[in-house]
């Protein structure tokens, strides 16, 4: 098998096991088995924070110590989590239709989703085309500052506060955190295969 196929075909197992987890999930008393959407919502989006996180700390050592290893780091995570950031809009928008049968677009949450996801986009082809590693790296540390502190300040209507820690039940939680764990090496994936392109 060749060696460039093979970073493709296990980041698409990944993705598999990932869709056969949701498909297994364990109902809810009030969603039902619609709830399945929402773990596979909030691990995606979890896994896109954790990532473009990841993409500001490697950018943020860069900037310190002018690595090429670090900087190629920051760019491969940056361009996954924004590939995460920006596929999770429309497994919310399907999340919303399925759960609560409408699309509540002016939900504040998704509304500052959809403002970065698009600023995503310009800024890692704006890097891309520019070719300097330096503001690449110092852009993915600035543009996780925006979207934390975005996030902190967001009013939540229909994203209350940590619901899988306040479900209380250990089998959701563990639920949770396996398909987040699948998740992240699904991500972590597509950034090697990224940076190896790159090379």
């Amino acid at each position: 098998m060749p060696r460039r196929r093979t970073p493709v075909i296990l980041l698409a197992s990944a993705l598999l096991v990932l869709a056969v987890l949701t498909a297994f999930g364990p109902a809810e008393r009030s969603l039902g088995s619609n709830v399945r959407l929402v773990y596979l919502h909030g691990a995606w989006v979890w896994a896109a924070l954790l990532g473009l996180g990841a993409a500001a700390a490697c950018g943020g050592i860069a900037l310190v110590t002018r690595r090429v290893a670090w900087q190629a780091w920051s760019r491969a995570l940056g361009l996954a989590g924004t590939a995460f950031w920006v596929t999770y809009l429309p497994i919310s928008l399907l999340t919303m239709q399925m759960n609560w049968n409408g699309l509540f677009l002016q939900e504040p949450r998704w509304r500052l989703g959809l403002h970065f996801a698009v600023a995503a986009i310009v800024l890692q082809i704006g890097w891309k085309l520019l070719d300097r590693p330096t503001w690449t790296s110092g852009g993915n540390l600035l543009f996780f500052m925006a979207l934390t502190l975005a996030l902190v300040g967001a009013e939540q209507v229909l994203h209350p506060p940590a619901p899988i820690a306040a479900s209380g039940s250990a089998a959701i939680q563990g639920f949770f955190l396996a398909m987040l764990a699948v998740a992240l090496i699904a991500e972590w994936l597509l950034a090697r295969w990224l940076r190896a392109v790159r090379a």
